[in-house]
């Protein structure tokens, strides 16, 4: 797991890019409140990923990563909420949870190498 910042992070650079689609995807939402929460823990995700990154120890970058995947998990539950209320489009709803599904899968997986005794 040899990498200089978090912008060199797969991870990170899809968790930015998710953000960047849920907030355009939410842009025209009249629930502000809705809209704030869904924006909030997309944000989140890319946020702690690279403050845990940034920190000077493994099992302080495996937190964030935790707090990460509980973001993801909100978010996922939010756009559940969003599709059933007719927020957003089941379409929009469907690539967006398989999005942050596929996060979590790597988020995950990150742990899992960080974790890993070094040879």
């Amino acid at each position: 797991m040899a990498f200089r910042s978090f912008e060199d992070l797969e991870v990170w650079k899809k968790a930015c890019a998710l953000a960047v689609k849920t907030c355009r995807t939410v842009d025209g939402c009249r629930n502000f409140g809705f809209k704030d929460q869904m924006t909030r823990s997309s944000l989140s995700i890319a946020s702690n990923i690279a403050e845990g990154a940034e920190r000077d120890s493994k099992a302080e970058f495996v937190r964030f990563l935790n707090i990460a995947k509980g973001s993801a998990a909100e978010l996922r539950t939010q756009l559940y909420i969003a599709e059933a209320s007719k927020i957003i489009s089941s379409a929009e709803a469907q690539e967006l949870i398989a999005e942050v599904k596929e996060l979590s899968r790597m988020m995950q997986g990150l742990v899992r190498s960080i974790r890993r005794p070094s040879i």
